[in-house]
């Protein structure tokens, strides 16, 4: 252990320094009049849809109460606190936002419905119509949609849209990711309200709600399944499912009679065409092609139900852990064992906090990692827009997905010190199956004496809220749900290092209930139950070895290596676990750590490695990119020279 590192990577009482405002590329181009312009839902498609972001008047006020007035204007959809939302304030628990703007729906008709759509808001949003209050919602992660058809009348319309929000940020038990008020070391700026793309829609009076697409690669064959906003009666489901694509746009092109698209050589030739009485098909798929990081194969699908018509996707890949010829428990991917290279994403951006300045962006991030040799992102404390995920389901990224960690304060002592220092903290015992105690009375008295100890470890890890625990669960339930259509996820997270964590084996089961086809990391870092498919280890102070267990052995975070580059980094003061002054010495320490620590392991049966991180954030410079996305950390020379030798 070094234990110099290990004390210098302590948060202390130093002053905190203002941080310096940094632009990426894309941050310096944007164009305000087109702000994130594209498809928000790639996994269900329609034609017809309306983009509302760009400039909304904003106020902040002490009161809940309509403003008298309004502060200016915010470019939607980038939070007050980001420079590119042109405000640069930072909303308080105690305070509200309020976002107004005018949309205007054009050429209504009775028979349709009118569909608005925040992809996220933080955290908590009140929604009103011409004053007329219509919704509230709470979680600052998740999508939802508010339907205002009732304040449509025939023809030409012209409403005010007013949202009201409020964040409480870490003060409460609402998720909350890496964000703190008084940011500094690991967590960083707070930020509030609108985060996400706002977008109207026009469907039909029966239109599709939900597009559930399950792949079962061991028999070749995918399973649809569509919802409806009534009760399933005629007209039949018309389902096309076609060519499989490695270069896939998003949408189904009918009007490319070259064949051609801003993505490349497309070709719509139909496989799949027929029509179902039910709303729920089974079709077979002899000879698919798989879907791999080399090898990205998406399979386009349009499903037609009355005059509804909407478009998605779906890839052939199945995820497991097997045992190998040694009888070491391996990830395969397709059956296949696959080392996981990957890299911890936290999704921060130096101009745009939570949102990325544009969809570019989001490409770069993911081809970049691939260019440094990697095949996996843990996307971190974060879900991120929808879009992300489609870019790596079609350039052949995995995604290992967290869940967004909330809860009460954090004892720095008992979820960070304490844990790193002995490295494996004990843990209580999982419980005994159900059925093991045949005595009545024994069971009775067991479960009287569990309950003060489960009231500990609740305030052990910061969960002693019972609304807080079930807001977290349903929030679970919403997330899997949301991002399940992804091919690429491979992988769900519920708890990182104790954040919030409880009843790890409950949530793991419950996960396992929504979406049997991925694995489940149910406790990363430390704090483990003996449950999910990995024995999950954080190690960035000791030295790097194996831990015999019946399960995959993965390290979900190591690394951690910092290199402040001075023009390009955000912050004075820098944190990170092992600080480098050069770009010499950088490079030869992380090929020392990929060559003679990481490789070696991958033979005696590491299945996974998640380096600390992907980029810069703020305090925390240990990214191989910088903040601002301007500098790599590592040569290209570096980059082949790992790429040879690594699997």
């Amino acid at each position: 252990m070094n234990c110099k590192e290990m004390f210098e990577a302590l948060p202390g009482k130093k002053k905190k320094t203002p941080l310096q405002p940094l632009e990426t590329a894309w941050g310096e181009g944007l164009d305000p009049n087109h702000v994130l312009e594209e498809y928000p839902r790639p996994q269900m498609v329609r034609d017809h849809w309306e983009n509302l972001n760009g400039y909304w008047r904003y106020a902040i006020t002490a009161a809940s109460t309509y403003p008298k007035s309004f502060d200016g204007l915010i470019l939607v959809p980038f939070s007050p606190e980001s420079t590119l939302s042109g405000v640069g304030r930072q909303l308080l628990p105690d305070q509200y936002f309020w976002y107004e703007r005018m949309i205007d729906v054009r050429e209504f008709q009775p028979g349709k419905r009118c569909l608005l759509h925040f992809e996220a808001v933080d955290q908590c949003a009140c929604i009103f119509i011409d004053g007329s209050f219509i919704q509230k919602h709470v979680g600052g992660y998740l999508p939802f949609e508010v339907d205002i058809t009732r304040f449509l009348k025939e023809g030409d319309n012209h409403l005010r849209l007013t949202v009201r929000v409020q964040d409480f940020s870490d003060t409460s038990y609402h998720s909350r990711g890496k964000q703190k008020l008084s940011p500094g070391g690991m967590y960083y700026t707070a930020q509030s309200g609108i985060w996400q793309t706002v977008w109207m829609e026009m469907v039909p009076e029966r239109f599709i709600t939900s597009l559930e697409i399950t792949p079962d690669f061991d028999h070749g064959r995918v399973t649809l399944s569509v919802t409806e906003n009534q009760p399933a009666t005629a007209p039949w489901m018309h389902v096309k499912i076609y060519n499989p694509r490695m270069r896939y746009c998003g949408k189904i092109n009918h009007d490319a009679p070259t064949g051609l698209d801003n993505h490349g050589p497309i070709r719509n030739r139909i496989l799949i065409e027929k029509h179902y009485g039910s709303r729920k098909a089974t079709l077979e798929l002899p000879d698919f092609k798989c879907w791999t990081p080399q090898t990205p194969y998406l399979y386009p699908v349009e499903i037609t139900l009355g005059q509804d018509t909407v478009s998605g996707y779906f890839a052939m890949r199945s995820f497991s852990v097997e045992k190998d010829d040694k009888g070491l428990p391996r990830i395969c991917l397709n059956h296949k064992p696959t080392f996981l290279n990957g890299v911890l994403d936290q999704g921060y951006w130096p101009d745009g906090l939570y949102t990325a300045p544009s969809d570019d962006a989001l490409i770069y991030d993911i081809r970049k990692m691939k260019q440094l040799g990697f095949n996996m992102i843990r996307k971190h404390a974060k879900i991120e827009c929808r879009r992300w995920y489609f870019h790596c389901d079609r350039l052949g990224m995995i995604v290992w997905q967290d869940m967004v960690n909330g809860g009460g304060p954090y004892s720095p002592l008992r979820l960070t010190y304490l844990p790193t220092l002995f490295k494996s903290p004990p843990h209580s015992r999982p419980p005994k199956k159900e059925g093991s105690c045949s005595c009545p009375i024994k069971s009775k008295c067991r479960r009287l004496l569990l309950r003060p100890v489960t009231r500990l470890s609740y305030w052990f890890t910061s969960r002693s809220s019972a609304l807080g625990r079930q807001e977290f669960l349903d929030e679970c339930v919403h997330t899997v749900n949301l991002l399940k259509a992804f091919p690429s996820i491979m992988t769900w997270v519920p708890f990182n290092e104790g954040w919030g964590q409880f009843d790890a084996l409950t949530v793991e089961k419950l996960i396992r209930s929504l979406d049997n086809q991925r694995l489940v990391d149910h406790a990363s870092g430390w704090f483990d139950r003996n449950g999910g498919d990995f024995k999950s280890v954080h190690n960035y102070f000791f030295k790097l070895k194996m831990v015999p267990d019946r399960r995959a052995f993965v390290l979900s975070e190591y690394g951690g290596y910092t290199f402040r580059i001075r023009k390009h980094s955000a912050a004075a003061g820098t944190y990170g676990y092992r600080a480098f002054t050069s770009f010499h010495d950088f490079e030869r320490a992380w090929l020392h750590l990929m060559l003679h620590e990481i490789k070696p392991m991958i033979e005696d049966g590491l299945c996974a490695a998640v380096y600390t991180q992907l980029s810069d954030i703020e305090e925390e410079i240990n990214g191989l990119l910088t903040y601002d996305r301007k500098v790599c950390k590592l040569s290209r020379k570096t980059i082949k020279y790992i790429g040879r030798r690594l699997p």
